[in-house]
């Protein structure tokens, strides 16, 4: 069996330095395999955007700091790559689509520019073949009149309009891994829909593998393959999305599912949302950082730090109450 297409082995990332530095990324370790859809699910805090920051080395340094572990992308080990080599992999190789377009796109340049910088700049197009290829991935991602849309600005486009943009630059350069933060945040709901069957058509299409960054339970039961569970900075459980709905083992996850509506539940019924607030990663509690939040404490979640543990095969969580092998 051929090796993950990405591997993120005890990842640690940290802001500041020394009594007051703050852990956002906590020894996390997953896989995603070529063609695959993982989503990276939590919720505001978890430490899912900063995981996707670390894994393109775009962590502001300073504050920010990838203290331990590994990121090994298609053979390479990412944090060992000087930046001149880091930036041959950025928008080349592993491209990424980030929450809020218009803080993404340059308000000053045309759309047609900035889709085919990428192309220039990485695959050595002269402009008038890089515009070309602009306005084919344009056409791709079903933008009407695509041709007249390379010499207008973001300012002149809808949202839902401006995330067909950045998926169109993200497409740029035909790369092995596309990194969507939060996709669909802004977007009403029908043109929610509409972008992320888009995204998954593309990435079938290309066979690129795709990390979906969201918060959104029914975007992961439809989209994903696999799901890893974020809570105070670290994975709390990792399965395929049909185990992870049909018998969640985590608390958490559990209490995630419990707060969204679903169609299986009689009508009428009451959803339950988690109690409490989400952890402050300065000042974590002792034990499992979810013991102040969860109706499943027992006195050794208050004192020992649980780490992922095999429920089966393709199946873990990090829980000293739900079962494990």
């Amino acid at each position: 069996m051929s090796a993950p297409l990405l591997q993120v082995r005890n990842l640690t990332t940290k802001f500041g330095e020394g009594l007051g530095a703050v852990t956002a990324v906590n020894n996390v370790s997953f896989d995603v395999n070529a063609g695959e859809t993982v989503a990276i699910v939590g919720e505001s805090g978890s430490g899912k955007s900063v995981t996707a920051l670390s894994i393109l080395r775009l962590v502001p340094d300073p504050p920010g700091k990838i203290t331990a572990g590994e990121i090994i992308f298609d053979g390479i080990e990412l944090t060992k790559l000087k930046e001149e080599e880091m930036r041959t992999i950025r928008g080349n190789r592993i491209a990424m689509i980030f929450q809020e377009p218009m803080t993404s796109l340059n308000p000053s340049l045309t759309i047609g520019l900035q889709i085919g910088e990428p192309i220039n700049l990485h695959k050595k197009l002269p402009w008038n073949q890089a515009f070309e290829k602009a306005k084919q991935l344009l056409d791709r991602v079903r933008m009407p009149d695509a041709q007249s849309r390379l010499t207008t600005h973001p300012h002149q486009f809808s949202g839902g309009m401006r995330q067909r943009i950045m998926i169109a630059m993200a497409l740029a350069c035909q790369p092995k891994l596309i990194i969507a933060d939060e996709p669909t945040t802004a977007l009403d709901v029908t043109v929610q829909a509409q972008i992320l069957e888009l995204l998954k058509e593309l990435t079938r299409e290309t066979g690129s593998a795709l990390m979906l960054i969201t918060h959104d339970l029914g975007v992961v039961a439809r989209y994903a393959d696999r799901v890893c569970v974020m809570y105070g900075g670290k994975v709390v459980e990792t399965a395929s999305a049909i185990d992870l709905y049909s018998k969640p083992m985590h608390p958490y996850t559990r209490g995630l599912m419990m707060s969204i509506p679903r169609l299986d539940q009689p009508p009428g019924m009451r959803l339950v949302p988690i109690k409490g607030q989400p952890p402050n990663l300065a000042q974590l509690p002792p034990g499992c950082s979810f013991n102040p939040r969860c109706g499943e404490v027992v006195d050794r979640c208050r004192r020992d730090v649980p780490e992922l543990m095999k429920a089966d095969d393709k199946h873990s969580h990090a829980c000293w109450v739900a079962p494990h092998v």
